[in-house]
């Protein structure tokens, strides 16, 4: 298509980005094909739709009538009409010497991307359990590493990866977690995902390729377990916990050979699985043949001793595990790993060759050279810090304003779980009263069976700053304290 010029006298810039006037252009062609008598009004009622929908944006220079007449294969007069007839009626606006343009008199439908991405409802604090202080992701520490990568990357290494993952990241990704979570991790067995919730999805494909139809969760649990299965076409079968984990006798009668657990810190409960119970695990898998599947999903992150090693290192041919860098850089990355036990890894590999053909280079690269550098190190310190003194203020805060509130689980993670007395339920009104106010609060039944009623509270502290944290206990002891109108 010609082009439809430059710009001149007092009109505005060209604008950036794509040019509105070849998204129109389709809406233009049928014109040209129209019967000779009905072309010229076939031409003006595409032209008037292209700018009401705002395919035409205001301020779109159009092309001369004799280029438009020239691409389209029709005279110049009729070109011509078309744009005087809308001209006169606003729709264009044409100076002599300047060529014709979008006017801006129509307020058109301009089609607008949504976004869908899950946000805070807007609360004065919302106590989102899972969610990480994003204003601590190092920028500077990053960009640096970026800029460092872009200048030593080959150019052939802007090819299709490794589906498992740049070999440099999977060296780095075993050491770290070798060093840090007790991990088993040879690099040929690494293969690097967006996030959990694609290890997830992967396994749960290979799963259903072999046979496999449910799979045992932890309830209460994670919701995005049984939804990632199910779309895998694997169904999941809640397991309750007791005060070690997940519960052995009901695995055993329940007849799955693959089981789903957050053994380092479980979620919600806020338990870390005993030396005990995670032995009569693997002593299941191994008498089923059967396969430990580990999200440690917050394993860095423990406040009162060294984090507990993870499952997999016991038995890594039975063990699945997965994590990501959503809790300690930002889940927007969309960068995890997992480590397959040897039988599965083949299959897993072509799974996510078939999938996206691996993920992407450059932010392998740069989480590479992040680790490398004890970059990556730094910020699990620096989380940790901030995490811990939240947790603290927040146990602090639920004490002094709602005295006789139990906090129950580990000192670890992102999360805590609070029960309040008889006397602030029951638990609807209490969830009502504090949103009155402002304050967002999730229940523990939402993730699963409670073996009680009462006011039984996950509440997410890592995202919130200390100040907002105390604000937001004061504000749901004034709405919903026993006295509370």
């Amino acid at each position: 298509m010609t082009s439809s010029g430059t710009n001149s006298g007092e009109e505005p810039s060209p604008r950036e980005g794509p040019d509105p006037w070849a998204a129109a252009w389709e809406l233009l062609l049928p014109a040209a094909s129209a019967p000779a008598r009905a072309r010229g009004r076939t031409l003006q009622a595409a032209l008037r739709e292209a700018v009401r929908t705002g395919r035409l944006v205001p301020g779109t220079r159009l092309p001369s009538s004799r280029e438009l007449a020239a691409d389209l294969g029709v005279s110049r007069g009729l070109v011509t009409e078309a744009y005087e007839q809308l001209t006169a009626e606003g729709y264009l606006r044409s100076d002599r010497g300047a060529g014709t343009w979008v006017g801006d008199a129509v307020r058109s439908a301009r089609p607008r991307a949504r976004d869908l991405a899950p946000r805070s409802p807007g609360a004065r604090a919302d106590f989102l359990p899972g969610t990480p202080d994003l204003s601590l992701f190092p920028r500077t520490a990053w960009a640096a590493a970026q800029r460092g990568v872009l200048a030593e990357l080959p150019h052939h290494a802007l090819g299709y990866p490794d589906p498992r993952g740049l070999p440099r990241l999977r060296t780095a990704l075993a050491e770290l977690l070798a060093r840090r979570r007790g991990v088993v991790a040879d690099p040929e067995r690494v293969v690097v995902v967006s996030g959990v919730a694609q290890a997830t999805a992967l396994l749960g494909s290979v799963l259903h390729a072999r046979g496999v139809r449910a799979v045992g969760v932890e309830d209460p649990g994670s919701p995005q377990h049984d939804a990632l299965y199910a779309s895998a076409g694997v169904g999941a079968v809640p397991l309750p916990l007791d005060a070690e984990g997940l519960a052995t006798g009901p695995l055993r009668e329940a007849g799955v050979r693959v089981v789903v657990t957050t053994p380092a810190h479980q979620f919600p409960s806020g338990i870390a699985y005993s030396a005990r119970r995670r032995a009569e695990l693997l002593d299941w898998a191994r008498s089923v043949d059967g396969l430990v599947v580990e999200d440690d999903y917050d394993g860095d992150f423990r406040y009162d001793r060294a984090p507990v090693g993870a499952l997999q290192g016991l038995d890594p041919e039975r063990v699945a595990y997965t994590g990501s860098v959503s809790k300690s850089l930002a889940p927007g990355l969309r960068l995890g790993w997992l480590l397959v036990p040897r039988a599965l890894t083949e299959e897993v590999v072509e799974r996510k060759r078939t999938m996206d053909l691996g993920h992407p280079t450059i932010d392998q690269a740069v989480f590479a050279r992040f680790v490398e550098r004890g970059d990556y190190d730094r910020q699990l310190r620096r989380c940790q810090r901030a995490y811990r003194e939240r947790r603290d203020v927040l146990v602090s805060a639920l004490r002094e304003h709602l005295p006789g509130t139990e906090v129950s689980g580990i000192a670890a993670g992102l999360h805590a779980i609070a029960v309040l007395p008889d006397a602030y339920g029951p638990l609807d009104r209490f969830v009502g009263r504090v949103a009155a106010v402002g304050v967002s609060v999730r229940p523990l039944a939402d993730h699963g069976r409670v073996p009680d009623a009462g006011v039984r509270l996950v509440l997410g502290y890592a995202h919130l700053s200390p100040a907002r944290i105390r604000e937001g206990v004061r504000l749901m002891a004034r709405a919903a304290g026993p006295g509370a109108a």
